[in-house]
């Protein structure tokens, strides 16, 4: 009986560290923005809205803000329709090497990441004339996200019945027809998480924007963020606190729309 207990309290007070762990940083990013002279401490906040009203002042971070959900609403877009024609026909065609290949693929895609590829994928958007250019960082974004996005749906659309892609043929449907009103309306949590996993991959993402963005105001939220410093070197944590809340601000409450709508299931449509 002792052991037990001791073991109920060792548990309790295990997940009250990790609260606590992840509970502080969201305490201060909530409370650093309405503080007129923040530190890196949790403290009770003054109420003051000069922070934001200072941010709004910036020049870019507003404009930032817009960058960041173009580049990530456009790469999502691409993602999700390529991925799903691709991982329909992965899962429908009998291919030989199909497996195969997609572990190539997402082996390939967690081994060369952005990092190690920054040179040659740097060399092909000056060769492509893609530098300074929106569609061609989504491309490129889209480009590194897509094996594993593939991979993740292709169990999605596995899990879907053939029969009822069989009941559309006889009736005369195009396989774009079928696609469209048979298998995504199945699939479509699937198609919701490969969105809001492509969202937040761009959206935090800072080395290819940094690198193939040279117009200020082109550049995302993520790029823009490391210019709150002082000429010194040193964080503004009024402006980098502020800007860090309204920053979070669209992911989490994309995730909250679709976890409501969807619940992240991760199955198809039917119900089971």
């Amino acid at each position: 009986m002792t052991r037990f207990a001791l073991g109920r309290i060792g548990f309790a007070t295990l997940i009250a560290v990790l609260l606590a762990f992840f509970t502080l940083p969201l305490l201060w990013l909530a409370s650093a923005p309405l503080t007129s002279d923040p530190t890196y401490k949790v403290a009770a906040p003054d109420l003051t809205w000069e922070n934001f009203r200072t941010i709004l002042e910036h020049p870019y971070a507003l404009p930032s803000l817009y960058n960041s959900l173009v580049l990530s609403a456009g790469t999502a877009l691409l993602v999700v329709l390529l991925a799903a024609l691709a991982a329909y026909a992965l899962s429908r065609v009998r291919l030989p090497g199909r497996d195969a290949l997609l572990y190539v693929l997402l082996l390939l895609s967690s081994i060369i990441t952005g990092t190690a590829a920054m040179v040659p994928l740097f060399q092909l958007a000056v060769d492509l004339r893609l530098i300074d250019s929106r569609l061609g960082l989504i491309l490129i974004l889209s480009g590194g996200l897509l094996p594993a996005a593939i991979f993740m749906l292709k169990d999605f659309m596995d899990s879907t019945p053939e029969s009822y892609e069989e009941s559309a043929r006889v009736f005369g449907a195009s396989p774009l027809q079928i696609v469209r009103h048979v298998v995504v309306p199945l699939v479509r949590p699937g198609l919701a998480t490969i969105a809001v996993w492509a969202v937040a991959n761009v959206w935090g993402n800072f080395l290819m924007p940094f690198l193939l963005l040279r117009d200020v105001e082109k550049q995302p939220a993520a790029v823009i963020m490391y210019t709150l410093y002082t000429e010194g070197g040193q964080a503004d944590l009024r402006l980098l606190s502020t800007f860090g809340l309204l920053y979070s601000v669209p992911v989490v409450l994309m995730y909250l729309i679709v976890s409501r709508k969807y619940g992240f299931r991760f199955h198809g449509g039917i119900k089971r």
